[in-house]
């Protein structure tokens, strides 16, 4: 395995996506700038000058951003063509001192492979921490520490990555696949962290709307209740707003018990979105679930502006 195949094309992709950020931020210039040239033509005499001050500010922005966006497609390119290991490990030792923390991961992670012995080498899976497996669950966590689309700002692609892993076929099923998730809810990287956390949400989601074993199901959903992260809010109240019929040791059953532990744990959350849930419950087929969102809105009338308190124990 070269360092190229296993090292440089990742980081190639990992830097060009630096620059579609950086794109998108000059495409927002250039449309304040539309806005801007509309305003000068229709503006009055006394926010003239403002305007065309604002413009000015802008198109030195413009073309500032538009340099930055060439930068990064220019190391893209440079990384693929250094040649002698000795050259890139000098150009990544510069352009790390460069690059923000989204992105450094992913420098450090190639200079790192510069000096990795053969037989790593030939593992293209293994991203040289010992302490992960090499396995779906394993990878995942890798791409989380390096990727840069993974450690930027905006948590939208993490939570794609954790929506994507758990339909993946048959992980949600792999108990060995959840048991190592959920142990990177404690690794010192905060990214890892985010990253394994909505994943977990994302399995026991699953677990608790599709499986016909609806003890395993309700092992999901009182997971869900014990995580302590908004993201665990739209998969309770899904649970609550499902009736469903399943299994229970081969007796035909209906999810009841996993419903009113979505209720209950939604009336701590106290959210907007968790109160119209409870709300939706007023005419629920289950009369004790009627009672219980009854007494809710009865103890709790108003806007439901966070939570109650945490949960009573820490996330899985």
């Amino acid at each position: 395995m070269t360092m190229t195949g296993l090292g440089l094309r990742p980081l190639r992709d990992s830097l060009n996506r630096k620059a579609d950020a950086v794109q998108r931020e000059f495409i927002a210039v250039s449309d304040r700038l539309k806005v801007i040239g509309l305003r000068l033509v229709e503006s009055r005499e006394d926010e003239h000058e403002r305007l065309l001050a604002e413009q000015e500010t802008l198109r030195e922005q413009q073309t500032a951003v538009a340099a930055e966006v060439n930068r990064w497609r220019e190391h893209a390119r440079q990384v693929m063509t250094q040649g002698q290991p000795e050259k890139l490990r000098i150009y990544l030792a510069r352009l790390v001192t460069e690059a923000d923390a989204a992105l450094r991961p992913s420098i450090e992670n190639t200079l790192r492979l510069l000096d990795a012995p053969e037989e790593e080498l030939a593992a293209p899976a293994d991203y040289g921490y010992d302490d992960v497996p090499v396995t779906p669950a394993g990878r995942l966590i890798e791409r989380a520490r390096i990727e840069y689309d993974l450690r930027g700002s905006d948590p939208a692609p993490r939570q794609r990555a954790a929506v994507e892993f758990a339909h993946r076929s048959g992980l949600a099923q792999n108990e060995a696949v959840i048991a190592q998730i959920e142990a990177a809810h404690d690794d010192p990287d905060p990214i890892v962290r985010e990253v394994a956390i909505l994943t977990t949400v994302q399995l026991h989601r699953f677990r608790a709307m599709n499986l016909a074993d609806l003890g395993a199901s309700h092992e999901s959903v009182k997971r869900l209740a014990h995580i302590n992260h908004p993201a665990a809010i739209p998969p309770l109240i899904e649970v609550l707003t499902n009736p469903r019929s399943g299994y229970v040791e081969g007796e035909e059953d209906i999810n009841a018990g996993s419903r009113m532990v979505a209720l209950t744990r939604l009336i701590e959350w106290h959210t907007a979105a968790a109160r119209a849930a409870v709300q939706g419950r007023m005419f629920d087929r289950d009369p004790r679930i009627v009672r219980v969102a009854a007494r809710a809105l009865e103890l709790f009338p108003g806007d439901w502006q966070g939570p109650l308190k945490r949960a009573a124990t820490p996330a899985p």
